[in-house]
This record gives C-alpha cells, sequence and structure tokens, in this order.
C-alpha cells in the first residue's frame, strides 16, 4: 500500500540519469576499494526527520533512537548505555544516555534533545502520524544532562520499541514550525551517515560521519538511487550503475545466472492483501468477502508471481510470530465450490453473462492498484481471474496514489503492509474502530467490537500469555469478518554485485525503502 508511517511518495526518477558519476575513484589494481555504494529503492521519503515519520523503526542511517535492533531484531541498546528500565508498575521508562555522542554538527547530544524530539510528536500542530503511537505518554523529562524519564498514562506493553525514534537536535528545530523546516531535507543526526545532499525524484547522497559513536562506517559514501519503476530498476542495475537494488521477484530472477550477480531473498513480516470497503454495497456482503476468500488461489500467487520468494497469507501477524495462531489457516489452493455454495446460500444467483446478481444488483466491484506497482498489479489480474470462477466481476484499475486516495473508502485496493516487531504496531490502527477511514488507517472502515477489544488487552496486558490470547482473538475476528483478502507473505528481493560484502538480511517488515531495507547495516559493507 502506500505507507503511512512513514508514508512515502513514488518517485520518478530519470531513468537516464547514470549514477557512475558517483563510484569512487579505481584504485592502482582496477578496484573501486569500495569507497562509495551506490544502491536502488522505489520509494523517496516526504522527509528526513524522524518526527515527521522518517525511519521511525530504526536504521534510519542518518539518526539513532534510545534503542536499535540487531540481526535478529532484538532490541539492544543505542543512544542508551543499556535497554530503558521499566518500573514495578509498567508506567516509568528511565534511560541513560551515552557519554560523548555528538550531532553531525559536533554539538553534544543531551536528554534535553530526546525530550524535544518525543514533545515534537506529541505536539497537536505538528504533522506526525506518530502521535497515536505515542498516546500512551503522558510526559518526558530531562531530571538530568543524561537522564530521560518517560511517565506512561498507563502501561503499555511494547513501549520500549518505540524508543528507536530517531533523535534530533532541539536547538536547531526550537521555535520552527517543524512541518516546513528546511532541517527536513538536510538534517542533522547522530547516525552513521551524514547528508551531504538529496535531489528529489533522483538521489540521496550520504557521507560517513567520522566520529559516529558506533564506529566509523568502512566506506565513505553511500547514494540512494530513487527509481520508481521496476523495470527501469532492473535495466540500470543490469548496467552496473548500482551495487544493490530491490527488485520484484520475476525481474531479479534474470539475475540467477549471472556470476556478476547474486540475489538474496529476505524473508519478511510483509503481506500483500486487497481491503475490502464497508462502503461498497457489493463487498459490504460478509457472504461476498468470505466467497472471496475462499476463492482466491494463493499457492499458485506464491509459485507463479513470487517465483517461490513467499508464502500463502492468512492474516497480518507473519507465521514466524511468537503471536501468530495456527487455526486461521485455511486451505492455499482456491475452492471455488465452497465460494459458490456461500453466494449460493447467501442469494446471490447466476445472472447475464456468468455474473452473480442479489435484488437487481450484480456481483461487481473495482479493485485499484498503483499502476507502477508491477507485483500488486499482477496480484490484482490474479485476483480478478479467481472471483470470475465464482461470478463476481471485478474490474482491475491501475492508478497514482492521488487518484486512488480518495476512492478508498468505496473502492477495493492491493495494499501491503507488516512489521517483524509487535502485532499492536500495525494493526491496532489499521483494524481498530477509532481509525476507521483516516486515510490508510483503516481506510474501508471495518468496525467489530470484538476486534476492538482484542487488540486493545493486547497493548493493555504485560503478561506475554495474556496478550497471545487477545492477539489470538484478533485474528480469528478477522477470519471470520474477512475486512481483508490476505494473499502472500513476500521475500523481498535483491540483486547485489557479486564483490559487495558484510550483507546481513533480517527480517523486513513493509516499512523498507531509504531505512530498513537489506542496506541496514550498509556501514560494515566493503566492496572487493
Amino acid at each position: 500500500m502506500r505507507p503511512t508511517f512513514p508514508r512515502l511518495v513514488a518517485s520518478t526518477a530519470a531513468a537516464g540519469m547514470l549514477l557512475a558519476g558517483c563510484s569512487a575513484p579505481a584504485t592502482p589494481d582496477g578496484s573501486s576499494g569500495g569507497a562509495t555504494l551506490v544502491v536502488a529503492t522505489s520509494d523517496e521519503p516526504d522527509a528526513l526527520n524522524p518526527v515527521l515519520n522518517y525511519g521511525v523503526d530504526g536504521a534510519s542511517l542518518i539518526f539513532d533512537g534510545l534503542v536499535s535492533r540487531d540481526d535478529d531484531n532484538q532490541l539492544v541498546a543505542g543512544l542508551a548505555t543499556a535497554l530503558p528500565q521499566l518500573s514495578p508498575d509498567g508506567r516509568t521508562v528511565t534511560a541513560k544516555l551515552r557519554d560523548g555522542v555528538q550531532f553531525h554538527d559536533g554539538t553534544a547530544l543531551t536528554a534535553q534533545d530526546v525530550v524535544f524530539t518525543y514533545q515534537a510528536v506529541l505536539d497537536p500542530t505538528v504533522d506526525s502520524t506518530l502521535r497515536s503511537d505515542l498516546d500512551m505518554v503522558e510526559s518526558v523529562t530531562a531530571p538530568d544532562a543524561a537522564t530521560v524519564m518517560f511517565r506512561l498514562r498507563y502501561p503499555y506493553a511494547p513501549f520500549l520499541q518505540r524508543l528507536t525514534l530517531g533523535i534530533v537536535p532541539a536547538k536547531l528545530l526550537s521555535g520552527q514550525d517543524i512541518n516546513t523546516a528546511g532541517f527536513n531535507r538536510k538534517p542533522i543526526g547522530t547516525g552513521p551517515y551524514r547528508v551531504e545532499s538529496w535531489t528529489p525524484g533522483d538521489r540521496l547522497v550520504l557521507t560517513a560521519n567520522e566520529r559516529y559513536f558506533g564506529g566509523r562506517p568502512k566506506n565513505d559514501r553511500v547514494v540512494v538511487a530513487f527509481v520508481a519503476d521496476d523495470n527501469v530498476r532492473a535495466q540500470r542495475m543490469r548496467a552496473g550503475e548500482f551495487d544493490a537494488a530491490e527488485l520484484p521477484p520475476k525481474l531479479a530472477s534474470g539475475f540467477d545466472a549471472d556470476a556478476t550477480y547474486r540475489v538474496q531473498r529476505v524473508p519478511t513480516a510483509d503481506y500483500r492483501g486487497v481491503m475490502l470497503p464497508t462502503g461498497d454495497p457489493v463487498l459490504a456482503d460478509p457472504a461476498v468477502r468470505r466467497a472471496l476468500n475462499l476463492a482466491v488461489d494463493r499457492s499458485a500467487m506464491v509459485s507463479g508471481l513470487l517465483g517461490g520468494a513467499g508464502e500463502p497469507a492468512f492474516g497480518p501477524i507473519p507465521p514466524t510470530s511468537e503471536f501468530a495462531d495456527p487455526s486461521i489457516v485455511g486451505k492455499p489452493t482456491a475452492d471455488p465450490t465452497a465460494a459458490g455454495a456461500l453466494l449460493d446460500a447467501a442469494g446471490w444467483t447466476p445472472g447475464a453473462g456468468g455474473v452473480r446478481v442479489k435484488d437487481g444488483r450484480p456481483a461487481r466491484f473495482t479493485l485499484m492498484y498503483p499502476a507502477s506497482d508491477t507485483l500488486r498489479k499482477d496480484l490484482a489480474l490474479a485476483v480478478t481471474a479467481d472471483a470470475k470462477k465464482i461470478g463476481v466481476e471485478v474490474t482491475p484499475a491501475g492508478l497514482t496514489w492521488d487518484a486512488i486516495d480518495p476512492r478508498m473508502k468505496s473502492d477495493a485496493l492491493l495494499m501491503g503492509y507488516g512489521t517483524p516487531y509487535d502485532p499492536d504496531f500495525v494493526s491496532y490502527k489499521l483494524f481498530g474502530s477509532t481509525f476507521a477511514g483516516q486515510g490508510y488507517f483503516n481506510p474501508g472502515s471495518y468496525r467489530s467490537e470484538v476486534t476492538d477489544r482484542a487488540l486493545q488487552e493486547g497493548r493493555d496486558q504485560i503478561d506475554p500469555a495474556l496478550r497471545k490470547a487477545a492477539y489470538a482473538q484478533f485474528q480469528k475476528q478477522l477470519a471470520t469478518d474477512v475486512p481483508w483478502l490476505f494473499l502472500t507473505y513476500l521475500r523481498h528481493t535483491y540483486v547485489l554485485k557479486s564483490s559487495v560484502q558484510g550483507v546481513t538480511p533480517r527480517v523486513e517488515a513493509h516499512e523498507h525503502g531509504v531505512a530498513n531495507s537489506l542496506w541496514w547495516n550498509i556501514d560494515t559493507w566493503t566492496r572487493s
């Protein structure tokens, strides 16, 4: 889907703009020395400010949070000396800062910078979609220059995971309109790289932070190229412009036989599915939604469209999660007979051209997808074909995001989301009634008291067993209501030059443009 945390927009990079000029000069032996690495992605941030949703789950390359994640996505200390301490009542969190950490401009990090960052997110005049993620924060204070204290309104089980938010320097943003500040395009952080330049629609150039507390990066510069079109990105990878690029599975598989490259297929919690809006009179019928859920052939999508780089999806919590409920897993292959029986029982009878009809209304709806996304197009066409077999007519529509935005309450949409971190992070907003119709938060206006209660209990309960029970109930209710047709979990596919060393894949979230991609640890990469 078009992500909203962080919210990304598709860019239109000039296909003919070569990045070869960004490569490091050759050493006497003809190698590049690995001084500059060039990676390519499809999505470009609106801003490079964590307060405005950039890199909120860490791995932003430019900023650091109080905590970070290792290659197993486990929390480790970041700007804090150790994982922050939680009080017995679950409502006070205390963090101690590392000594000697500096921002890119040489100024010292203090607790006041942390306080400012979180207060800015909570400021209602700041356009941050993260505010609702932190609605449990009653106050954040700095008892001294090296100590930060969060006081929570109520216990919130995954609060420490919210502390990956990158910290910004208070002195550069105090008294400014953060929504329009120049900082958003030329930020100053504490991370392994500082921003050298950002050319919208083309590239972001980062240079090594010589003073990085975690150790200077092993390379001098990183160029992130923004190339929205999948085919163009593949062509430019083949032309040697990039050291690494994310590509759809079909395009990536074309590099398998070439020893110059290697294809990395990374496990993810990133799912694709069809959001079914309650505002559409056909999709408002639970029988239609359940029939479609039986009709889609997930196995065929994984084998044919993903080239095996994925697995069938039946819900928003990945099978690898400790919170996944195996009871919701259905048949990965289509069952058109059972789907047809559901529609017959609900009064949807065959009509002209094989399209079912009920009370004079034909069983048809529009399925939107972003036109530049080849995988979503393929998935939309597969859903269209499967639905036709049970008498439901789907009209696929490849559109720009600007055209999609106003139609989400009434037209279905091929979306993507998913997190390997905590189930609360995405699902609370995506399926909670409180967020119904708020842009990409629950765009189909799904409402369920059972779902709302389960989601609330999942975030309220500290006991892991109680949390697991709550999320099991949540998954069961979604499987009953079918507000989405969950189709596939992806493996994010990347093509790299074989000379690139130091790559460490980890389970990825849906959001993985500049941040949280295969290059989350690019500061350790070299080129042989």
